[in-house]
């Protein structure tokens, strides 16, 4: 697997929660304020700040789950296209003006097949559902802005050797 430095995509699209299973607006951009999340989002804090989907995985789906598939049903924050978000936990996910540290991957949950049957078990594998982070800087994304992934800072044992 690459470091993931040499890759970079854009922003697809931005949804914003209102509420707790909210609906998911679209927006052209968002603003993010460090260690909380989005402004007028739903999850505010917690390790659990920003959710990204890849476009990719979702050209896929239609191919096997029909045109009926949209990436809004994941109900994630942001999609981005051109960047791998598998196994990139302590990565650093630059939006725009944004970082973003990856934490995790994002499960789909029983809400996905209430949204497309079969929705939940296509986005399984592979962090097909996404990945979550915690906004380490804060500042302006829009749809189109570029996206590149910076791999961890290197251990001090690392370094010393």
């Amino acid at each position: 697997m690459d470091d993931g430095q040499a890759r970079s995509g854009r922003v697809e699209a931005i949804w914003i929660k209102r509420a707790k299973l909210g609906p998911m607006d679209p927006v052209q951009r968002a603003t993010a304020v460090e260690q909380r999340g989005l402004v007028g989002n739903a999850n505010q804090g917690g390790t659990r700040q920003v959710t990204i989907i890849e476009k990719e995985v979702f050209d896929r789906l239609k191919d096997t789950l029909g045109p009926a598939v949209d990436p809004s049903m994941r109900r994630a924050n942001v999609m981005v296209s051109g960047v791998r978000l598998q196994e990139r936990r302590g990565h650093k996910l630059h939006l725009g003006e944004c970082i973003i540290e990856l934490v995790g991957e994002t499960r789909p949950c029983e809400r996905m097949d209430e949204a497309l049957q079969g929705l939940r078990k296509a986005l399984e594998p592979e962090w097909s559902g996404g990945a979550y982070g915690r906004v380490v800087q804060g500042g302006e994304m829009r749809v189109g802005d570029e996206v590149w992934l910076e791999a961890p800072e290197a251990s001090l044992e690392q370094r010393a050797s």
